[in-house]
């Protein structure tokens, strides 16, 4: 079995760090550079970073910021909000990002997927897919999860991985912030679907959520904000309890 990778993430709102419950309720907790350069000394194996309101506010997330973020870590990081073309994921790169998130974006244009695969390279390229459960079925939302969509997740996780996404982040936006656990039958149902990596997120309250996922939803790696934001779990303690419930992870 792979290692699995523990990933903070940074929902920034107006440059700072925010969190909320089921997308609603924003709340400023920190400064992003600061944040990122502590979980990266902490042992974090990526980090995630979305610009929540860059879709809805129609501007381009700041290439400033992933600078400043860049020269102050050294793992690998994700930037995602307001990326609509190739040329805005190509600025990014070069300032420093080692992938780009692509959600709305990608909804509105699918054809997005290929052309970023075409010239970055799969891995280059996640798309991240919020979703609630709607009459008996996954229903994907756009624009920070305020926009009604006709997908449906699995569906279009795997048109995402057709196109050439080289993964999958999913937020169950039913667990988004309620520390209650991943939505492990809906991961468990993505990981039987699709052939490339997927992240979950939403709803990482206590270490044994990590497992859970881990185990009963194949994730192959799991992304959580508050719980680390708030120093509720610290990474090296939640990746000791990890290996000693046989989960392989990446040392620290």
């Amino acid at each position: 079995m792979l290692a699995k990778r523990i990933i903070p993430c940074l929902d920034i709102k107006d440059g700072q760090t925010v969190k909320g419950i089921h997308f609603e309720g924003i709340k400023a907790v920190g400064d992003p550079v600061e944040l990122a350069k502590w979980y990266s000394e902490e042992g974090a194996d990526e980090l995630v970073l979305l610009d929540i309101t860059a879709t809805q506010e129609a501007r381009k997330t700041t290439k400033d910021l992933v600078k400043r973020i860049a020269s102050e870590i050294n793992i690998p990081f994700t930037i995602g909000g307001g990326i609509s073309t190739v040329e805005d994921a190509a600025i990014l790169l070069a300032h420093g990002a080692d992938k780009v998130s692509i959600n709305s974006s990608a909804i509105k244009n699918p054809d997005l997927i290929n052309q970023l695969s075409t010239r970055f390279g799969s891995q280059f390229v996640v798309v991240a897919i919020d979703a609630r459960q709607e009459n008996g079925q996954w229903a994907v939302k756009s624009a920070g999860g305020r926009v009604d969509t006709d997908k449906e997740l699995f569906t279009w996780a795997k048109e995402a991985e057709e196109r050439g996404a080289g993964e999958i982040l999913f937020t169950s936006m039913d667990h988004d912030g309620t520390k209650s656990g991943f939505a492990n039958q809906a991961l468990r149902h993505l990981h039987e679907t699709l052939t490339i990596p997927v992240i979950a997120s939403g709803g990482a309250g206590c270490q044994k959520d990590f497992v859970d996922t881990f185990v009963e939803g194949k994730a192959d790696a799991a992304l959580a904000a508050s719980i680390f934001h708030y120093k509720e779990v610290a990474i090296p303690d939640l990746k000791s309890y990890l290996r000693q419930n046989s989960v392989p992870v990446r040392t620290i």
